[in-house]
């Protein structure tokens, strides 16, 4: 099984709040994709970064779609549920934790407050499909899967995730994954620091 842990990856998810936020300012919607979310924490750590800083008004608007292949067939009710171990959640800044999280049903666990839980929706979903989850996306996150498929997958998927994007939409994943050639034309980074893009508009 996967595991993971909140607020992974803080410097990624600061610069998607300094980049991604101001973009969508005044937007009746705002789409966000996690590819590969795994048991969670990285879908409800967005949610909780864009919650602090959209102001409550504007996050009415938030919504997550997250999505794995998971074999497990675990991964959507643990999601669901949104009770974690302490363990997985010990590196959530104290503030943030003491605002989002309640003490759970069983010792040693805390559940994620229910705006934030309302704004995540799991679904299993195959990449290689290369059919996206949705359209119109703000942001595409997708960290620690890209690294598993050969190289000539990897364009197609990015591929897909451009097109899935809304116009000036962003594309943000792992450190260590770098953007294929194939596809370099198709985004601008933006963090020289992190694998953060802007989406380019073809040009015919």
């Amino acid at each position: 099984m996967a595991f993971t842990y909140f607020f992974r990856d803080l410097h990624t998810l600061e610069l998607i709040v300094k980049h991604v936020i101001p973009s969508v300012s005044g937007f009746s919607k705002v789409r966000v994709w996690d590819a590969g979310c795994a048991m969670g924490p990285e879908p409800y750590s967005l949610a909780i970064m864009f919650a602090e800083n959209m102001g409550r008004f504007a996050f009415r608007n938030f919504r997550v779609d997250a999505t794995d292949l998971d074999g497990s067939n675990l991964f959507g009710k643990i999601i669901s549920d949104g009770v974690y171990s302490d363990e997985e959640l010990k590196r959530i800044p104290r503030e943030l934790f003491a605002k989002y999280f309640q003490p759970g049903a069983k010792e040693g666990s805390h559940k994620i407050d229910d705006v934030i839980r309302s704004k995540v929706f799991y679904q299993k979903h195959d990449l290689l499909s290369l059919k996206p989850a949705g359209s119109g996306y703000n942001l595409i996150l997708c960290k620690n899967v890209l690294l598993h498929f050969q190289p000539a997958e990897r364009v197609e998927v990015i591929r897909m995730f451009h097109g899935a994007l809304a116009p000036g939409g962003y594309f943000a994943t792992e450190q260590t994954q770098k953007m294929p050639p194939e596809t370099a034309c198709l985004f601008e980074q933006v963090a020289a620091d992190a694998q953060l893009f802007c989406k380019l508009e073809l040009k015919h």
